[in-house]
């Protein structure tokens, strides 16, 4: 029976559906052996479903996405076999935690002056106490009834260059690869297919990244092709996953659904800091 595996599962501990018991107990019904939680900016969810996971077959691997870059450019990063509790991790998860705050607050104050309000307590109340993210934002839209789902507010209003739109503040990518690696991790490029590929990507490769996500939901099937050629290129280990927050709108789940090379848990783990020797590409 092949391994099946899912390296991009988000929880309630960011903005995800499900509670890390809940995924940990469907990642069992569907026979998965690997499971990595990647909340945003977090690292709780990971825990969690690690202690939900102890003394059954399923290999919970402690995870995390940081959201980096500037107005300019923005990227994902995956971080993998971090050590959830590193004290250095957590400061600056803590200090972007509290960032995202600022970032949701004045996105809903941009709401307010294009006319649609949204009661700032009822959003808190969606994050549940933990850390906030737009879809926060778009599903109290949806309770106003302002779009028919959070497709349309993303759309409308909350994406990228869309009227309520917030940019990040500014961080420089390799001081976040760096602190993956830190707390002894593996750094990847989240959904270059879907958020593009950074214009320095020989510079991230040169500051420790060690994988590309290849296999991901958004991309197509000429998308995962140049993908694989590119980490082909950069000695990068293809990695994918669900990117799962939750059934999908028509009630779809798809955790595990993607087809990753079973590989790919034994090659990350090969990149770890104390192994990671790259080759100039």
């Amino acid at each position: 029976m092949s391994v099946r595996l899912d390296l991009h599962v988000h929880t309630t501990a960011s903005d995800g559906l499900w509670t890390p018991a809940r995924v940990v107990q469907e990642a069992l019904s569907r026979g998965l052996r690997y499971l990595a939680i990647t909340d945003h900016e977090t690292t709780q969810g990971a825990l969690e479903a690690a202690a939900h996971a102890r003394g059954t077959p399923l290999e919970v691997i402690p995870g995390v996405e940081i959201s980096v870059g500037g107005p300019e450019e923005e990227i994902d990063l995956l971080g993998y076999f971090i050590d959830p509790l590193h004290p250095e991790l957590l400061r600056m998860l803590e200090a972007m935690q509290a960032e995202r705050v600022e970032r949701i607050r004045a996105m809903a104050e941009r709401l307010a002056r294009l006319g649609l309000p949204v009661p700032w307590e009822r959003v808190l109340e969606l994050a549940r106490g933990d850390v906030l993210g737009r879809p926060h934002l778009a599903r109290a839209m949806v309770e106003q009834g302002y779009v028919a789902d959070e497709a349309e507010a993303f759309r409308r209003y909350l994406g990228r260059d869309r009227p309520a739109y917030v940019p990040r503040r500014p961080v420089d990518p390799r001081e976040v690869i760096a602190r993956i690696r830190a707390a002894g991790g593996v750094a990847v490029l989240a959904h270059p297919g879907r958020s593009g590929l950074p214009r320095d990507l020989r510079g991230l490769w040169e500051a420790g990244l060690a994988g590309l996500e290849v296999y991901h939901p958004d991309h197509s099937e000429a998308d995962i092709a140049r993908l694989t050629e590119i980490a082909r290129i950069y000695d990068l280990v293809p990695t994918g996953g669900s990117d799962f927050h939750g059934p999908t709108p028509d009630g779809r789940i798809l955790l595990g659904a993607l087809p990753v090379p079973p590989q790919t848990v034994d090659r990350l783990r090969a990149r770890r800091p104390a192994s990671l020797s790259p080759q100039t590409p």
